[in-house]
């Protein structure tokens, strides 16, 4: 059996949690004050996700970047292999908050989108 602490951030309580794995279907989880910080805490130990937020390159915008992020969570073992990835992309502008800049980022079936504006640059 493995023993993991956690904090919950399911709520505002933070929840100090214990962790008891047996297996990846056998999981038992102490120090919650409601559903959530369980369910937090067998997510994070059997399949852990994250938010990615980056920022990439813009051609011909009011700003060299736009700020983007993964419209939901990623494996977080995919999390440097995806900041690998956008790295590298360049858009152009205009860009509008939304606007998908990566679709279907390593085959996760997860978009990455703009969270910021950036107007085309008026010469």
């Amino acid at each position: 059996m493995e023993k993991r602490d956690l904090i919950c951030i399911g709520c505002p309580m933070g929840c100090n949690l214990l962790v008891e794995i047996y297996d990846n279907n056998n999981i038992k989880v102490t120090g919650n004050s409601c559903k959530i910080g369980e369910n937090y805490a067998i997510k994070e130990c059997t399949n852990p996700r994250r938010i990615v937020t980056t920022t990439v390159k813009v051609n011909g915008g009011v700003y060299p970047t736009v700020s983007v992020k993964t419209e939901t969570d990623i494996p977080k073992d995919k999390i440097f292999e995806c900041i690998k990835l956008l790295k590298d992309i360049t858009v152009n502008a205009p860009i509008r908050i939304g606007d998908i800049i990566f679709k279907n980022i390593l085959n996760t079936n997860v978009n990455v989108i703009a969270t910021k504006n950036v107007d085309k640059l008026n010469c």
